[in-house]
């Protein structure tokens, strides 16, 4: 297979890659939870998206492509058709997320040496409305019978705990967190933008190296309406779904607009009815789902955003939230619905992580923020070879060191505008940071 310079694919690709899928059984009670799920899963390397016991859990890796730089999208797409052209494909199930897909993570700045990686796993086990499918990707030379769960399934030993967790400052301690805050109200106030999502980090140090299947056991357990996910040590819950493609239908949950929950459901009823009338907050969201409506709206032939948000409970906050849906306009000719990857990087940044007017938040960002953020709030997800697929935004979320396994950055951000109180954002931010905290916990 020929690629390009800047599109390499490594992990000894088969040529052609042979893919089926057949339908499968999974031990599930009434109700599917993700753990049917995630303990399939070996510590080496796992793969995850899963939400409400649904999703896709994978092992292995026949290929790997790895892009960086403004192209790393484009990249990262042209590289996946190639590998699929000579591909033999037998799909018993025909269900998103059967057949080959792969899972990606890419950087959120042009500039990251972060870059982003797809990996096409060799094992895929997922489950949808009931439904549960094995998908193998192989070499020629390596088929056999129908393939079988418990023939291609690592060997079940439990996660181990992590022991005592430690945490330090990230690029910024909290106090100075405190002044970056205030310098981006100042530029707000000053007409340089209007809205800018900060981010700060904290660095984890656990006892143990981290096996990640204890982490994401965790966060799906707590975060049901969230997409936990594992990609190439990047580990976590979001709440916030980039874009869905799905057979011509696309789906983009927008968050923005935040506060911390007490623990008291009473008093979080009156949370929910403060943020849900709040002035800063309500401004802070419209920014977002504007922007997600603008990106979407060249690819769509009809959409809807809602007028007003909805609030979203988290066991750590509550959210403002819109569900923004619109129609692929139809493809004409030779031509092909855009891919879900491709929708995610005409997406890519929201207004609700990066901010408004998008280039110069950028700029800001750059100028105050004082880290890479490297794959944090960055695209996260799948797609087939359909096109189709989920892509969040990597939130709620750590990356685990390459060297060290033992040590993890751990991310939150918070979106700012003119009547931002920078210790009402640090307060904010402590309280993103809580998911993963809870999962090394």
């Amino acid at each position: 297979m020929s690629t390009s310079p800047s599109t390499p694919v490594t992990g000894g690709v088969p040529r052609p890659l042979v893919v089926r899928t057949v339908p499968c059984d999974l031990p599930a009670g009434a109700v599917p939870d993700a753990d049917d799920l995630l303990d399939l899963l070996g510590p080496d390397a796992p793969l995850a998206w899963v939400r409400r016991g649904d999703g896709l859990v994978a092992w292995g890796e026949a290929a790997r492509i790895e892009v960086h730089g403004a192209d790393r999208f484009a990249d990262a797409e042209r590289a996946w058709r190639q590998l699929l052209e000579h591909a033999i494909v037998r799909d018993e199930v025909r269900l998103p997320g059967t057949g080959p897909i792969a899972f990606g993570s890419f950087a959120f700045d042009d500039d990251s040496p972060a870059g982003g990686v797809v990996v096409v796993p060799r094992v895929v086990v997922g489950r949808r409305d009931g439904r549960a499918w094995l998908t193998t990707l192989s070499a020629p030379g390596e088929l056999g019978p129908l393939p079988r769960l418990r023939d291609v399934a690592p060997r079940h030993v439990p996660p181990a705990a992590p022991g005592e967790v430690t945490y330090t400052d990230g690029a910024v301690d909290a106090e100075s967190w405190l002044d970056v805050v205030a310098r981006g109200v100042a530029a707000i106030r000053s007409g340089e933008v209007e809205k800018v999502v900060l981010a700060r980090d904290v660095h984890a140090r656990t006892q143990h190296p981290l096996d990640v299947r204890w982490a994401l056991h965790r966060l799906a357990d707590r975060y049901r309406s969230c997409w936990t996910f594992s990609v190439d040590g990047m580990i976590g819950a979001t709440p916030e779904l980039l874009v869905r493609s799905e057979r011509g239908l696309v789906t983009s949950r927008v968050l923005a607009g935040t506060i911390r929950r007490t623990g008291d459901d009473d008093a979080d009823m009156g949370r929910a009815a403060i943020l849900a009338h709040s002035s800063k907050d309500l401004e802070e969201h419209e920014y977002a789902v504007t922007s997600v409506a603008r990106a979407l709206a060249p690819f769509c032939s009809s959409s809807n955003v809602p007028d007003l948000p909805f609030v979203l409970p988290l066991p750590n906050v509550l959210h403002l939230a819109s569900d923004v849906t619109g129609v692929l306009t139809a493809p004409q000719g030779d031509d092909a619905h855009p891919s879900s990857l491709a929708l995610a990087a005409a997406l890519h940044p929201t207004a609700a992580v990066c901010g408004t007017p998008t280039q110069a938040a950028r700029a800001l960002i750059t100028r105050i923020e004082g880290m890479d953020r490297g794959r944090y709030a960055g695209p996260v997800g799948w797609f087939g070879a359909d096109g189709d697929g989920e892509w969040g935004i990597a939130l709620r979320c750590a990356e685990v060191d390459r060297d060290d396994p033992r040590r993890l950055r751990l991310f939150a951000g918070c979106g700012v505008v003119a009547a931002s109180d920078p210790a009402a954002e640090l307060a904010e931010s402590r309280a993103k940071l809580d998911p993963m905290r809870h999962a090394l916990s």
